[in-house]
Protein backbone atom coordinates (compact mmCIF):
# COMPACT_ATOMS: atom_id res chain seq x y z
CA UNK A 1 0.00 0.00 0.00
CA UNK A 2 1.19 3.50 -0.80
CA UNK A 3 0.04 7.01 0.02
CA UNK A 4 -1.01 9.56 -2.55
CA UNK A 5 1.82 11.86 -3.58
CA UNK A 6 1.68 14.91 -5.79
CA UNK A 7 4.17 13.38 -8.22
CA UNK A 8 1.75 10.53 -8.95
CA UNK A 9 -0.26 12.62 -11.42
CA UNK A 10 -0.11 11.05 -14.88
CA UNK A 11 1.47 12.74 -17.83
CA UNK A 12 -0.65 14.32 -20.53
CA UNK A 13 -2.76 11.82 -22.46
CA UNK A 14 -2.43 11.71 -26.25
CA UNK A 15 -5.39 12.74 -28.39
CA UNK A 16 -7.95 9.99 -28.92
CA UNK A 17 -9.28 8.68 -32.20
CA UNK A 18 -12.67 9.37 -33.81
CA UNK A 19 -16.08 8.14 -32.70
CA UNK A 20 -15.97 5.40 -35.34
CA UNK A 21 -12.81 4.10 -33.75
CA UNK A 22 -14.70 3.92 -30.45
CA UNK A 23 -17.35 1.63 -31.89
CA UNK A 24 -14.70 -0.54 -33.51
CA UNK A 25 -12.67 -0.65 -30.31
CA UNK A 26 -15.69 -1.79 -28.30
CA UNK A 27 -16.50 -4.51 -30.81
CA UNK A 28 -12.91 -5.75 -30.92
CA UNK A 29 -12.53 -5.90 -27.13
CA UNK A 30 -15.77 -7.77 -26.55
CA UNK A 31 -15.46 -10.14 -29.52
CA UNK A 32 -12.81 -12.23 -27.74
CA UNK A 33 -14.61 -12.69 -24.42
CA UNK A 34 -16.60 -15.84 -25.20
CA UNK A 35 -13.54 -17.58 -26.65
CA UNK A 36 -12.17 -18.20 -23.14
CA UNK A 37 -15.07 -18.97 -20.77
CA UNK A 38 -12.77 -19.38 -17.74
CA UNK A 39 -11.19 -15.92 -18.08
CA UNK A 40 -13.13 -13.87 -15.53
CA UNK A 41 -12.44 -10.25 -14.63
CA UNK A 42 -10.31 -10.87 -11.50
CA UNK A 43 -7.98 -12.97 -13.64
CA UNK A 44 -7.78 -10.19 -16.22
CA UNK A 45 -6.68 -7.82 -13.46
CA UNK A 46 -4.06 -10.35 -12.31
CA UNK A 47 -2.45 -10.01 -15.73
CA UNK A 48 -2.57 -6.21 -15.46
CA UNK A 49 -0.96 -6.36 -12.00
CA UNK A 50 1.86 -8.54 -13.32
CA UNK A 51 2.78 -5.80 -15.80
CA UNK A 52 2.07 -2.69 -13.69
CA UNK A 53 2.53 -3.82 -10.09
CA UNK A 54 3.97 -0.52 -8.87
CA UNK A 55 1.56 1.82 -10.69
CA UNK A 56 -1.37 3.38 -8.77
CA UNK A 57 -4.69 1.60 -9.21
CA UNK A 58 -7.15 2.87 -6.57
CA UNK A 59 -6.63 6.29 -4.99
CA UNK A 60 -8.75 6.96 -1.93
CA UNK A 61 -8.68 9.72 0.65
CA UNK A 62 -6.99 7.51 3.26
CA UNK A 63 -5.02 5.05 1.18
CA UNK A 64 -3.83 4.31 -2.32
CA UNK A 65 -3.44 0.80 -3.68
CA UNK A 66 -1.09 0.07 -6.53
CA UNK A 67 -2.09 -2.63 -8.99
CA UNK A 68 0.18 -4.96 -7.05
CA UNK A 69 -1.38 -3.95 -3.72
CA UNK A 70 -4.87 -4.47 -5.10
CA UNK A 71 -3.97 -7.90 -6.44
CA UNK A 72 -2.43 -9.02 -3.14
CA UNK A 73 -5.39 -7.79 -1.12
CA UNK A 74 -8.03 -9.44 -3.26
CA UNK A 75 -6.04 -12.71 -3.18
CA UNK A 76 -6.04 -12.58 0.63
CA UNK A 77 -9.77 -11.96 0.68
CA UNK A 78 -10.27 -14.89 -1.69
CA UNK A 79 -8.30 -17.18 0.63
CA UNK A 80 -10.21 -15.84 3.63
CA UNK A 81 -13.47 -16.81 1.95
CA UNK A 82 -12.24 -20.33 1.27
CA UNK A 83 -10.98 -20.68 4.84
CA UNK A 84 -14.37 -19.58 6.19
CA UNK A 85 -15.97 -22.41 4.27
CA UNK A 86 -17.69 -20.25 1.71
CA UNK A 87 -18.44 -22.35 -1.34
CA UNK A 88 -19.05 -21.53 -4.96
CA UNK A 89 -22.56 -20.14 -5.26
CA UNK A 90 -22.76 -18.84 -1.69
CA UNK A 91 -23.69 -15.18 -1.20
CA UNK A 92 -21.98 -12.54 0.93
CA UNK A 93 -23.53 -9.09 1.35
CA UNK A 94 -21.28 -6.02 1.42
CA UNK A 95 -22.23 -2.72 3.05
CA UNK A 96 -19.45 -0.16 2.99
CA UNK A 97 -18.94 3.41 1.88
CA UNK A 98 -16.72 4.28 -1.09
CA UNK A 99 -13.08 3.29 -0.50
CA UNK A 100 -10.45 1.20 -2.33
CA UNK A 101 -11.05 -1.76 -0.03
CA UNK A 102 -14.61 -2.08 -1.37
CA UNK A 103 -13.43 -3.17 -4.79
CA UNK A 104 -10.75 -5.44 -3.35
CA UNK A 105 -13.38 -7.31 -1.33
CA UNK A 106 -15.82 -8.12 -4.10
CA UNK A 107 -13.08 -8.85 -6.62
CA UNK A 108 -11.48 -11.29 -4.19
CA UNK A 109 -14.68 -13.08 -3.23
CA UNK A 110 -16.00 -13.41 -6.78
CA UNK A 111 -12.62 -14.86 -7.82
CA UNK A 112 -13.53 -18.03 -5.88
CA UNK A 113 -17.16 -18.22 -6.98
CA UNK A 114 -18.81 -16.34 -4.11
CA UNK A 115 -21.62 -14.02 -5.15
CA UNK A 116 -21.48 -10.56 -3.55
CA UNK A 117 -24.61 -8.47 -2.90
CA UNK A 118 -23.76 -4.75 -2.99
CA UNK A 119 -26.01 -3.02 -0.47
CA UNK A 120 -27.05 0.61 -0.73
CA UNK A 121 -25.49 2.42 2.23
CA UNK A 122 -28.41 4.88 2.40
CA UNK A 123 -30.99 2.22 3.21
CA UNK A 124 -32.38 1.90 6.72
CA UNK A 125 -34.65 -0.33 8.77
CA UNK A 126 -37.14 -2.36 6.72
CA UNK A 127 -35.76 -1.17 3.37
CA UNK A 128 -32.30 -2.48 4.25
CA UNK A 129 -33.75 -5.66 5.74
CA UNK A 130 -35.69 -6.28 2.53
CA UNK A 131 -32.51 -6.07 0.46
CA UNK A 132 -30.59 -8.35 2.81
CA UNK A 133 -33.36 -10.94 2.72
CA UNK A 134 -33.55 -10.76 -1.07
CA UNK A 135 -29.90 -11.81 -1.24
CA UNK A 136 -30.08 -14.43 1.55
CA UNK A 137 -26.36 -14.05 2.37
CA UNK A 138 -24.40 -16.35 4.65
CA UNK A 139 -22.30 -13.41 5.84
CA UNK A 140 -22.79 -9.64 5.90
CA UNK A 141 -19.55 -7.67 5.69
CA UNK A 142 -20.30 -4.22 7.10
CA UNK A 143 -18.22 -1.17 7.85
CA UNK A 144 -18.15 -0.17 11.50
CA UNK A 145 -19.25 3.37 10.63
CA UNK A 146 -22.53 1.87 9.39
CA UNK A 147 -23.20 -0.09 12.56
CA UNK A 148 -26.28 1.98 13.42
CA UNK A 149 -27.87 1.25 10.04
CA UNK A 150 -27.17 -2.47 10.38
CA UNK A 151 -28.57 -2.57 13.90
CA UNK A 152 -31.73 -0.81 12.72
CA UNK A 153 -32.37 -3.52 10.12
CA UNK A 154 -31.64 -6.48 12.40
CA UNK A 155 -35.04 -6.67 14.15
CA UNK A 156 -36.75 -6.91 10.76
CA UNK A 157 -34.76 -9.95 9.59
CA UNK A 158 -36.30 -13.39 9.98
CA UNK A 159 -32.90 -15.12 9.63
CA UNK A 160 -30.04 -12.67 10.20
CA UNK A 161 -26.74 -13.59 8.50
CA UNK A 162 -23.42 -13.87 10.28
CA UNK A 163 -21.78 -10.46 10.76
CA UNK A 164 -18.20 -9.62 9.85
CA UNK A 165 -17.12 -6.06 10.61
CA UNK A 166 -14.55 -4.05 8.72
CA UNK A 167 -12.99 -0.79 9.91
CA UNK A 168 -11.84 1.01 13.01
CA UNK A 169 -12.91 -0.46 16.32
CA UNK A 170 -13.77 -3.89 14.96
CA UNK A 171 -12.60 -6.94 16.82
CA UNK A 172 -11.30 -9.63 14.47
CA UNK A 173 -12.03 -7.40 11.46
CA UNK A 174 -12.07 -8.80 7.96
CA UNK A 175 -8.74 -7.09 7.27
CA UNK A 176 -7.14 -8.66 10.33
CA UNK A 177 -8.44 -12.10 9.45
CA UNK A 178 -7.35 -11.83 5.81
CA UNK A 179 -3.87 -10.61 6.74
CA UNK A 180 -2.99 -14.18 7.81
CA UNK A 181 -3.15 -15.37 4.21
CA UNK A 182 -0.73 -14.99 1.33
CA UNK A 183 -1.15 -12.33 -1.32
CA UNK A 184 0.26 -14.25 -4.27
CA UNK A 185 -2.05 -15.33 -7.13
CA UNK A 186 -4.19 -18.37 -6.37
CA UNK A 187 -3.03 -21.66 -7.80
CA UNK A 188 -5.59 -23.54 -9.93
CA UNK A 189 -5.97 -26.26 -7.28
CA UNK A 190 -6.74 -23.72 -4.53
CA UNK A 191 -10.07 -22.50 -5.84
CA UNK A 192 -13.12 -23.93 -7.58
CA UNK A 193 -13.39 -23.42 -11.31
CA UNK A 194 -15.35 -20.24 -12.05
CA UNK A 195 -16.64 -19.44 -15.54
CA UNK A 196 -18.26 -16.51 -17.28
CA UNK A 197 -21.79 -17.85 -16.86
CA UNK A 198 -21.41 -18.15 -13.08
CA UNK A 199 -23.00 -15.51 -10.81
CA UNK A 200 -20.75 -12.72 -9.55
CA UNK A 201 -22.81 -9.89 -8.06
CA UNK A 202 -26.24 -8.83 -6.93
CA UNK A 203 -26.85 -5.16 -7.66
CA UNK A 204 -30.07 -3.56 -6.52
CA UNK A 205 -32.39 -1.63 -8.77
CA UNK A 206 -35.85 -0.16 -8.24
CA UNK A 207 -37.04 -1.26 -11.65
CA UNK A 208 -40.45 0.05 -12.66
CA UNK A 209 -42.46 -1.01 -9.60
CA UNK A 210 -42.08 -1.94 -5.95
CA UNK A 211 -39.19 -2.21 -3.55
CA UNK A 212 -35.56 -2.57 -4.72
CA UNK A 213 -34.92 -5.79 -6.60
CA UNK A 214 -31.67 -7.73 -6.55
CA UNK A 215 -30.48 -8.04 -10.16
CA UNK A 216 -28.24 -10.97 -10.97
CA UNK A 217 -24.93 -10.05 -12.58
CA UNK A 218 -22.77 -12.82 -14.02
CA UNK A 219 -19.04 -12.75 -14.65
CA UNK A 220 -19.90 -12.49 -18.33
CA UNK A 221 -21.78 -9.23 -17.80
CA UNK A 222 -18.88 -7.77 -15.84
CA UNK A 223 -16.52 -8.65 -18.67
CA UNK A 224 -18.87 -7.19 -21.28
CA UNK A 225 -19.48 -3.98 -19.31
CA UNK A 226 -15.83 -3.27 -18.63
CA UNK A 227 -14.47 -4.27 -22.03
CA UNK A 228 -17.18 -2.52 -24.04
CA UNK A 229 -16.73 0.70 -22.14
CA UNK A 230 -12.95 0.41 -22.37
CA UNK A 231 -13.31 0.18 -26.13
CA UNK A 232 -15.40 3.35 -26.28
CA UNK A 233 -13.38 5.47 -23.83
CA UNK A 234 -9.98 3.95 -24.70
CA UNK A 235 -8.43 4.38 -21.23
CA UNK A 236 -4.69 3.81 -21.03
CA UNK A 237 -2.04 3.56 -18.30
CA UNK A 238 -1.83 7.35 -18.02
CA UNK A 239 -5.56 7.82 -17.53
CA UNK A 240 -7.14 8.51 -14.17
CA UNK A 241 -10.91 8.21 -13.56
CA UNK A 242 -12.55 10.51 -11.00
CA UNK A 243 -15.31 8.40 -9.44
CA UNK A 244 -17.58 9.89 -6.77
CA UNK A 245 -20.60 7.74 -7.64
CA UNK A 246 -21.71 4.98 -5.26
CA UNK A 247 -19.64 1.83 -5.59
CA UNK A 248 -22.78 -0.23 -4.94
CA UNK A 249 -24.14 0.81 -8.34
CA UNK A 250 -23.16 -0.88 -11.59
CA UNK A 251 -21.71 2.24 -13.22
CA UNK A 252 -19.86 3.70 -10.24
CA UNK A 253 -18.70 0.38 -8.87
CA UNK A 254 -18.07 -1.82 -11.91
CA UNK A 255 -18.13 -0.03 -15.27
CA UNK A 256 -16.18 3.13 -14.39
CA UNK A 257 -13.39 1.63 -12.28
CA UNK A 258 -13.25 -1.68 -14.11
CA UNK A 259 -12.74 -0.23 -17.59
CA UNK A 260 -9.88 1.98 -16.39
CA UNK A 261 -8.17 -0.72 -14.33
CA UNK A 262 -8.39 -2.91 -17.40
CA UNK A 263 -6.21 -0.44 -19.28
CA UNK A 264 -3.66 -0.21 -16.46
CA UNK A 265 -4.86 3.22 -15.33
CA UNK A 266 -6.06 4.41 -11.94
CA UNK A 267 -9.31 5.42 -10.24
CA UNK A 268 -9.70 8.32 -7.83
CA UNK A 269 -12.38 7.16 -5.38
CA UNK A 270 -14.32 9.69 -3.36
CA UNK A 271 -17.08 8.95 -0.87
CA UNK A 272 -19.43 11.53 -2.32
CA UNK A 273 -19.70 14.47 -4.69
CA UNK A 274 -18.83 17.99 -3.52
CA UNK A 275 -19.50 20.90 -5.87
CA UNK A 276 -17.31 23.24 -3.80
CA UNK A 277 -14.29 20.91 -3.82
CA UNK A 278 -14.80 19.24 -7.17
CA UNK A 279 -12.51 21.25 -9.44
CA UNK A 280 -9.66 21.51 -6.97
CA UNK A 281 -9.85 17.77 -6.33
CA UNK A 282 -10.06 16.89 -10.02
CA UNK A 283 -7.15 19.19 -10.84
CA UNK A 284 -4.91 18.12 -7.97
CA UNK A 285 -5.57 14.42 -8.52
CA UNK A 286 -4.65 14.66 -12.19
CA UNK A 287 -7.93 13.09 -13.32
CA UNK A 288 -8.37 12.71 -17.07
CA UNK A 289 -11.82 11.06 -16.96
CA UNK A 290 -14.96 11.87 -14.96
CA UNK A 291 -17.95 9.56 -14.45
CA UNK A 292 -21.09 11.66 -13.96
CA UNK A 293 -24.81 11.55 -13.53
CA UNK A 294 -26.56 14.55 -15.02
CA UNK A 295 -27.45 16.16 -11.70
CA UNK A 296 -23.77 16.48 -10.76
CA UNK A 297 -23.08 18.45 -13.91
CA UNK A 298 -26.08 20.69 -13.20
CA UNK A 299 -24.81 21.41 -9.68
CA UNK A 300 -21.44 22.42 -11.12
CA UNK A 301 -22.99 24.81 -13.64
CA UNK A 302 -24.93 26.49 -10.81
CA UNK A 303 -21.89 26.83 -8.57
CA UNK A 304 -19.96 30.13 -8.37
CA UNK A 305 -16.80 30.45 -10.49
CA UNK A 306 -13.86 28.38 -9.32
CA UNK A 307 -10.29 29.44 -10.19
CA UNK A 308 -9.47 25.83 -11.08
CA UNK A 309 -12.56 25.00 -13.13
CA UNK A 310 -10.62 25.21 -16.40
CA UNK A 311 -7.23 24.11 -15.05
CA UNK A 312 -8.14 20.42 -15.15
CA UNK A 313 -6.79 17.74 -17.48
CA UNK A 314 -10.10 16.04 -18.22
CA UNK A 315 -10.32 14.69 -21.75
CA UNK A 316 -13.64 12.88 -21.37
CA UNK A 317 -16.72 13.09 -19.15
CA UNK A 318 -19.07 10.14 -19.42
CA UNK A 319 -22.34 9.19 -17.80
CA UNK A 320 -26.10 9.44 -18.16
CA UNK A 321 -28.94 11.85 -17.52
CA UNK A 322 -27.28 14.99 -18.90
CA UNK A 323 -30.02 17.36 -20.02
CA UNK A 324 -29.44 19.30 -23.28
CA UNK A 325 -29.33 22.76 -21.67
CA UNK A 326 -26.97 21.56 -18.95
CA UNK A 327 -24.82 19.70 -21.47
CA UNK A 328 -23.96 22.81 -23.46
CA UNK A 329 -23.37 25.03 -20.41
CA UNK A 330 -21.25 22.36 -18.74
CA UNK A 331 -19.10 21.66 -21.78
CA UNK A 332 -18.55 25.31 -22.69
CA UNK A 333 -17.96 26.75 -19.23
CA UNK A 334 -15.53 24.06 -18.09
CA UNK A 335 -13.81 23.42 -21.44
CA UNK A 336 -14.67 19.72 -21.60
CA UNK A 337 -13.20 18.26 -24.80
CA UNK A 338 -15.66 15.37 -25.13
CA UNK A 339 -18.86 14.07 -23.50
CA UNK A 340 -19.93 10.44 -23.84
CA UNK A 341 -23.56 10.05 -22.78
CA UNK A 342 -24.98 6.55 -22.57
CA UNK A 343 -28.06 4.61 -21.52
CA UNK A 344 -28.05 1.26 -19.75
CA UNK A 345 -29.66 -0.64 -16.88
CA UNK A 346 -28.05 -3.05 -14.46
CA UNK A 347 -30.39 -5.87 -15.36
CA UNK A 348 -30.80 -4.82 -18.97
CA UNK A 349 -29.57 -6.47 -22.13
CA UNK A 350 -29.72 -3.27 -24.12
CA UNK A 351 -27.40 -0.29 -23.95
CA UNK A 352 -27.13 2.86 -26.06
CA UNK A 353 -24.09 5.08 -26.47
CA UNK A 354 -23.92 8.61 -27.83
CA UNK A 355 -20.43 8.19 -29.24
CA UNK A 356 -20.93 11.04 -31.69
CA UNK A 357 -21.68 13.57 -28.95
CA UNK A 358 -25.08 14.71 -30.20
CA UNK A 359 -26.42 17.04 -27.52
CA UNK A 360 -29.47 15.65 -25.70
CA UNK A 361 -29.40 12.13 -27.13
CA UNK A 362 -28.77 9.11 -24.91
CA UNK A 363 -27.28 7.21 -27.84
CA UNK A 364 -28.06 5.29 -30.94
CA UNK A 365 -27.58 1.92 -32.54
CA UNK A 366 -25.39 2.34 -35.64
CA UNK A 367 -26.67 0.62 -38.76
CA UNK A 368 -23.76 -1.80 -38.79
CA UNK A 369 -24.73 -2.93 -35.26
CA UNK A 370 -28.49 -3.15 -35.70
CA UNK A 371 -28.50 -6.96 -35.85
CA UNK A 372 -26.12 -7.24 -32.89
CA UNK A 373 -27.95 -4.89 -30.54
CA UNK A 374 -31.61 -4.63 -31.57
CA UNK A 375 -33.62 -1.91 -29.88
CA UNK A 376 -37.33 -1.37 -30.40
CA UNK A 377 -39.71 1.39 -29.30
CA UNK A 378 -43.35 0.34 -29.06
CA UNK A 379 -46.43 2.42 -28.38
CA UNK A 380 -47.39 2.71 -24.73
CA UNK A 381 -50.92 2.32 -23.36
CA UNK A 382 -51.24 4.91 -20.58
CA UNK A 383 -54.42 3.29 -19.24
CA UNK A 384 -52.86 -0.13 -18.65
CA UNK A 385 -49.22 0.87 -18.21
CA UNK A 386 -48.33 -1.78 -20.81
CA UNK A 387 -47.29 -1.70 -24.47
CA UNK A 388 -50.21 -1.21 -26.83
CA UNK A 389 -51.30 -4.32 -28.77
CA UNK A 390 -53.00 -4.46 -32.16
CA UNK A 391 -55.90 -6.68 -33.20
CA UNK A 392 -53.51 -9.60 -33.72
CA UNK A 393 -52.06 -9.21 -30.25
CA UNK A 394 -48.75 -7.82 -31.42
CA UNK A 395 -47.08 -4.68 -30.12
CA UNK A 396 -47.26 -1.57 -32.28
CA UNK A 397 -43.97 -0.01 -33.32
CA UNK A 398 -43.73 3.70 -32.55
CA UNK A 399 -43.09 6.11 -35.39
CA UNK A 400 -40.06 8.42 -35.55
CA UNK A 401 -40.46 11.14 -32.95
CA UNK A 402 -43.23 9.28 -31.12
CA UNK A 403 -42.71 8.32 -27.49
CA UNK A 404 -43.03 4.68 -26.52
CA UNK A 405 -41.44 2.07 -24.29
CA UNK A 406 -37.94 0.94 -25.19
CA UNK A 407 -37.54 -2.83 -25.48
CA UNK A 408 -34.45 -4.98 -25.96
CA UNK A 409 -34.72 -8.30 -27.77
CA UNK A 410 -33.64 -11.39 -25.83
CA UNK A 411 -31.85 -14.47 -27.11
CA UNK A 412 -29.83 -17.45 -25.88
CA UNK A 413 -26.59 -15.60 -26.53
CA UNK A 414 -24.93 -14.70 -23.21
CA UNK A 415 -24.89 -10.94 -23.72
CA UNK A 416 -28.61 -10.88 -24.59
CA UNK A 417 -29.78 -13.23 -21.85
CA UNK A 418 -31.91 -11.65 -19.16
CA UNK A 419 -30.29 -12.90 -15.95
CA UNK A 420 -33.22 -11.71 -13.90
CA UNK A 421 -33.74 -10.94 -10.24
CA UNK A 422 -33.66 -13.12 -7.17
CA UNK A 423 -37.47 -12.93 -7.32
CA UNK A 424 -38.86 -15.17 -10.08
CA UNK A 425 -42.12 -13.24 -10.23
CA UNK A 426 -40.32 -9.92 -10.70
CA UNK A 427 -38.17 -11.49 -13.41
CA UNK A 428 -41.24 -12.72 -15.28
CA UNK A 429 -42.81 -9.26 -15.18
CA UNK A 430 -39.79 -7.81 -16.95
CA UNK A 431 -40.09 -10.06 -20.02
CA UNK A 432 -42.55 -9.28 -22.81
CA UNK A 433 -43.47 -12.04 -25.24
CA UNK A 434 -45.08 -12.26 -28.68
CA UNK A 435 -44.05 -8.70 -29.41
CA UNK A 436 -43.50 -8.83 -33.17
CA UNK A 437 -44.11 -12.53 -33.82
CA UNK A 438 -45.22 -15.58 -31.87
CA UNK A 439 -42.62 -16.84 -29.43
CA UNK A 440 -40.25 -13.89 -29.44
CA UNK A 441 -39.12 -12.37 -26.15
CA UNK A 442 -38.12 -8.82 -25.30
CA UNK A 443 -37.08 -7.12 -22.09
CA UNK A 444 -39.04 -4.15 -20.84
CA UNK A 445 -36.86 -1.21 -19.84
CA UNK A 446 -39.65 0.72 -18.12
CA UNK A 447 -38.49 3.84 -19.93
CA UNK A 448 -40.30 5.95 -22.49
CA UNK A 449 -38.06 6.94 -25.39
CA UNK A 450 -38.36 8.50 -28.80
CA UNK A 451 -36.11 8.09 -31.82
CA UNK A 452 -35.41 10.64 -34.53
CA UNK A 453 -34.88 10.02 -38.24
CA UNK A 454 -31.10 9.82 -37.76
CA UNK A 455 -31.50 6.96 -35.29
CA UNK A 456 -30.71 8.88 -32.09
CA UNK A 457 -32.65 7.92 -28.98
CA UNK A 458 -33.96 10.47 -26.47
CA UNK A 459 -35.18 9.74 -22.94
CA UNK A 460 -38.74 10.91 -22.25
CA UNK A 461 -39.83 9.55 -18.83
CA UNK A 462 -40.13 6.56 -16.51
CA UNK A 463 -43.17 4.31 -16.65
CA UNK A 464 -45.27 3.33 -13.68
CA UNK A 465 -44.88 4.10 -10.03
CA UNK A 466 -41.17 4.72 -10.05
CA UNK A 467 -39.62 8.12 -10.63
CA UNK A 468 -36.01 9.24 -10.74
CA UNK A 469 -34.53 11.88 -8.41
CA UNK A 470 -30.90 12.74 -7.61
CA UNK A 471 -29.73 9.95 -9.89
CA UNK A 472 -31.72 7.31 -8.00
CA UNK A 473 -34.90 5.45 -8.85
CA UNK A 474 -37.52 5.92 -6.15
CA UNK A 475 -40.30 3.37 -5.66
CA UNK A 476 -43.46 5.09 -4.47
CA UNK A 477 -44.68 1.96 -2.68
CA UNK A 478 -41.67 2.01 -0.36
CA UNK A 479 -42.13 5.70 0.44
CA UNK A 480 -45.88 5.28 1.00
CA UNK A 481 -45.20 2.41 3.40
CA UNK A 482 -42.81 4.57 5.43
CA UNK A 483 -45.36 7.40 5.54
CA UNK A 484 -48.15 5.09 6.64
CA UNK A 485 -46.17 4.08 9.72
CA UNK A 486 -46.26 7.63 11.05
CA UNK A 487 -48.88 8.38 13.69
CA UNK A 488 -51.88 10.25 12.32
CA UNK A 489 -51.34 9.40 8.63
CA UNK A 490 -54.55 7.85 7.32
CA UNK A 491 -53.53 7.44 3.68
CA UNK A 492 -50.54 8.40 1.58
CA UNK A 493 -50.29 8.91 -2.16
CA UNK A 494 -46.74 9.31 -3.47
CA UNK A 495 -45.78 10.57 -6.92
CA UNK A 496 -43.12 12.52 -8.75
CA UNK A 497 -43.42 16.16 -9.77
CA UNK A 498 -41.31 18.17 -12.18
CA UNK A 499 -39.15 20.90 -10.64
CA UNK A 500 -37.89 23.71 -12.91
CA UNK A 501 -34.19 23.33 -13.61
CA UNK A 502 -33.86 19.90 -12.00
CA UNK A 503 -33.39 16.50 -13.58
CA UNK A 504 -35.96 13.80 -13.00
CA UNK A 505 -38.92 14.28 -10.68
CA UNK A 506 -38.97 15.18 -7.02
CA UNK A 507 -41.00 13.14 -4.57
CA UNK A 508 -44.31 14.54 -3.39
CA UNK A 509 -46.73 12.98 -0.94
CA UNK A 510 -50.42 13.82 -0.61
CA UNK A 511 -51.64 12.80 2.84
CA UNK A 512 -54.96 12.46 4.56
CA UNK A 513 -54.33 12.80 8.27
CA UNK A 514 -56.14 12.45 11.57
CA UNK A 515 -55.55 12.89 15.30
CA UNK A 516 -51.97 12.68 16.45
CA UNK A 517 -50.43 13.83 13.19
CA UNK A 518 -47.44 16.16 13.52
CA UNK A 519 -45.33 17.48 10.63
CA UNK A 520 -42.17 17.68 12.70
CA UNK A 521 -42.53 14.05 13.76
CA UNK A 522 -43.15 13.05 10.15
CA UNK A 523 -39.96 14.77 9.04
CA UNK A 524 -37.91 13.17 11.80
CA UNK A 525 -39.23 9.66 11.21
CA UNK A 526 -38.74 9.81 7.45
CA UNK A 527 -35.12 10.82 8.03
CA UNK A 528 -34.69 7.57 9.96
CA UNK A 529 -36.57 5.32 7.56
CA UNK A 530 -35.63 6.52 4.09
CA UNK A 531 -32.51 7.64 2.23
CA UNK A 532 -32.42 11.36 1.47
CA UNK A 533 -33.30 11.00 -2.21
CA UNK A 534 -36.45 8.98 -1.38
CA UNK A 535 -37.91 11.35 1.20
CA UNK A 536 -40.78 13.49 -0.19
CA UNK A 537 -39.48 16.95 -1.00
CA UNK A 538 -43.07 18.22 -1.04
CA UNK A 539 -46.05 17.34 1.17
CA UNK A 540 -49.70 18.12 0.55
CA UNK A 541 -52.33 17.71 3.25
CA UNK A 542 -55.77 17.00 1.85
CA UNK A 543 -59.15 15.96 3.22
CA UNK A 544 -59.71 13.26 0.62
CA UNK A 545 -57.66 11.42 -1.99
CA UNK A 546 -59.44 10.71 -5.24
CA UNK A 547 -59.80 7.09 -6.34
CA UNK A 548 -60.83 5.32 -9.51
CA UNK A 549 -63.70 2.85 -9.63
CA UNK A 550 -61.19 0.10 -8.99
CA UNK A 551 -59.93 1.93 -5.89
CA UNK A 552 -56.67 3.07 -7.41
CA UNK A 553 -55.36 6.46 -6.36
CA UNK A 554 -55.68 9.21 -8.95
CA UNK A 555 -52.04 10.21 -9.01
CA UNK A 556 -52.07 11.92 -12.40
CA UNK A 557 -54.30 14.78 -11.27
CA UNK A 558 -52.27 15.34 -8.11
CA UNK A 559 -49.00 15.33 -10.05
CA UNK A 560 -50.43 17.79 -12.57
CA UNK A 561 -51.36 20.26 -9.81
CA UNK A 562 -47.91 19.82 -8.29
CA UNK A 563 -46.87 22.17 -5.50
CA UNK A 564 -48.48 25.33 -6.88
CA UNK A 565 -50.57 27.00 -4.14
CA UNK A 566 -52.66 28.67 -6.84
CA UNK A 567 -53.89 25.25 -8.02
CA UNK A 568 -55.23 24.03 -4.69
CA UNK A 569 -56.46 25.31 -1.35
CA UNK A 570 -54.74 22.38 0.37
CA UNK A 571 -51.72 23.36 2.49
CA UNK A 572 -48.42 22.58 0.73
CA UNK A 573 -45.01 22.14 2.31
CA UNK A 574 -41.38 22.02 1.21
CA UNK A 575 -38.60 20.11 2.97
CA UNK A 576 -36.25 22.99 3.68
CA UNK A 577 -33.63 23.62 6.38
CA UNK A 578 -34.46 20.47 8.31
CA UNK A 579 -38.24 20.84 8.44
CA UNK A 580 -41.37 20.96 6.31
CA UNK A 581 -42.15 24.63 5.68
CA UNK A 582 -45.38 26.08 4.26
CA UNK A 583 -45.25 27.04 0.59
CA UNK A 584 -46.64 30.49 -0.10
CA UNK A 585 -46.66 32.40 -3.38
CA UNK A 586 -43.19 33.90 -2.79
CA UNK A 587 -41.62 30.54 -2.03
CA UNK A 588 -43.33 28.96 -5.03
CA UNK A 589 -42.04 31.74 -7.31
CA UNK A 590 -38.51 31.23 -5.95
CA UNK A 591 -38.67 27.53 -6.85
CA UNK A 592 -40.26 28.13 -10.26
CA UNK A 593 -37.67 30.76 -11.23
CA UNK A 594 -34.84 28.46 -10.11
CA UNK A 595 -33.71 31.01 -7.54
CA UNK A 596 -34.01 28.37 -4.83
CA UNK A 597 -31.72 25.38 -5.25
CA UNK A 598 -33.28 22.04 -4.33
Amino acid sequence: MTTLQSDMAPTASPPRASSTAGWIGALERTARIDADPDRIFPLVLDAVAAERAGAPALIGTDETLTHGDLAARRHRYARWALARGLAKGDTVALMMRNRPDYLAIWLGLTRVGVRVALLNTNLRERGLAHCIEAAAPRILIAATDLAEAVEGAWPHLASPPELCWQGEGAEASLAAQAARFGGEPLAPEEAPAVSLRDPALLIYTSGTTGLPKAARVSHHRIMMWTHWFAGLADPGPDDRMYDCLPLYHSVGGVVAPGSVLLGGGSVVIREKFSASRFWSDVTESGATLFQYIGELCRYLTLAPPDPQERAHRLRLCTGNGLRPEVWERFQERFAIPRILEFYAATEGTLSLYNVEGKVGAVGRVPSFMARRSPALIVKHDVATGLPLRDADGRCVTAAFGEAGELLGRLSDKAEYTFEGYTSASESDRKVLRDVLKPGDAWMRTGDLMRRDAQGYFYFVDRIGDTFRWKGENVATTEVAEALARTEGVAEACVYGVAVPGADGRAGMAALTVGPGFDLARLHAELAERLPAYARPLFVRLTEELGHTETFKQKKAALAEEGFDPARTADPLYLDRDGAYRRIDRDLYEAISSECLRL
